[in-house]
């Protein structure tokens, strides 16, 4: 059985697979997760502890050596997804207190200042340039849910307490020390990154229900049609502005799988937002399946009307 490459063709399958049948166990064998010892310590409780065991890769994968011009491109996608998240968040938050179309503020923010960096390397290898793929190392601080964090709280949509944006920027901070001081060290954490997102997956799919996933249906896909529109209108339009041809910030707009981690975090930080959690989190897992299967297209339109305009690939 070639179980690991048929989950490998679902977009964002590593994520989404195991956080359904975390799901599926909770809605029709919950008490299977409550037998104690490690079985409830890793399949219902052990979602937090492997995220931060993430980030530590994560952080680990972030290389600040990298060219000037690589990491002036990175920062202007990161900083265009940032902002726009910021904005779209804020104006949901305040201007629809009760929800978009279903879709909290935090869900919003979670799923557009997120990038899936798997998926925006596959695409710049293919339609970028080298410098378009070296922006990876700066788009790459935007995973995980502190930059989430950093945006709800600079908007008052939560509050989040000083210390627990410490706390959560420490482990990719360690992990950014370990693979700057040592490549093999990165080499090594980078590669663990993969093996723990299914692990908080299951675990974070234990927490919800069915019922919870068939709200999030047309608010999630809208949601992901927001990420590729909003955020891949603005990236795109920062990556020019860099000197970059629009296939590094096109290929930016998506939703990484882990993002679906960051409503849980945040409502840790900020327990007034616990009941919206549950809900946020499987919006977001949607938009990871939506942004996966767009914006390869968007990529290809973006190169196609590039080589139309006799633009080929830009930077080197």
């Amino acid at each position: 059985m070639k179980i690991l490459q048929t989950i490998n063709r679902i977009p964002g399958g590593l994520m989404v697979v195991p956080l359904l049948l975390g799901v599926m166990v909770n809605t029709f064998f919950p008490q299977a997760l409550e037998i104690g010892g490690f079985t409830t310590a890793l399949f219902k409780a052990g979602a937090l502890p492997l995220i931060a065991a993430f980030l530590v890769c994560m952080g680990a994968g972030i290389d600040v050596r990298k060219a000037p011009r690589a990491l002036g491109q990175g920062a202007a996608i990161t900083l265009a997804k940032f902002v726009t998240a910021v904005a779209f968040g804020l104006f949901v938050g305040r201007f629809f207190p009760t929800g978009f179309f279903g879709l909290s503020a935090l869900a919003i923010v979670a799923a557009m200042e997120n990038t899936n960096g798997g998926l925006y390397a596959a695409l710049t290898g293919k339609f970028g340039t080298e410098t378009d793929v070296g922006a990876i190392s700066v788009i790459s601080i935007n995973d995980g849910p502190f930059l989430t964090m950093v945006a709800l709280g600079a908007t008052g949509l939560a509050s989040i307490p000083f210390m627990s944006l410490v706390a959560v920027i420490i482990p990719i901070i360690i992990g950014m020390i370990l693979g700057n001081l040592d490549k093999e060290m990165r080499e090594f954490l980078v590669k663990g990154a993969p093996v723990l997102i299914p692990m908080f997956a299951f675990p974070l799919g234990a927490g919800l229900s069915f019922a919870t996933i068939i709200q999030a249906g047309l608010p999630g896909l809208l949601l992901g049609l927001m990420v590729v529109g909003i955020t891949g209108a603005a990236c795109i339009f920062a990556d020019r502005l860099a000197g970059g041809s629009g296939i590094a910030g096109a290929s930016a707009a998506s939703t990484a799988g882990n993002a679906a981690a960051t409503p849980i975090a945040v409502a840790l930080a900020d327990p007034s937002l616990a009941g919206i959690a549950d809900a946020a989190t499987a919006q977001v897992a949607t938009s990871v399946v939506v942004t996966a299967l767009l914006v390869p297209v968007l990529v290809a339109w973006v190169a196609k009307r590039n080589e139309k305009k006799g633009l080929g690939k830009v930077a080197t």
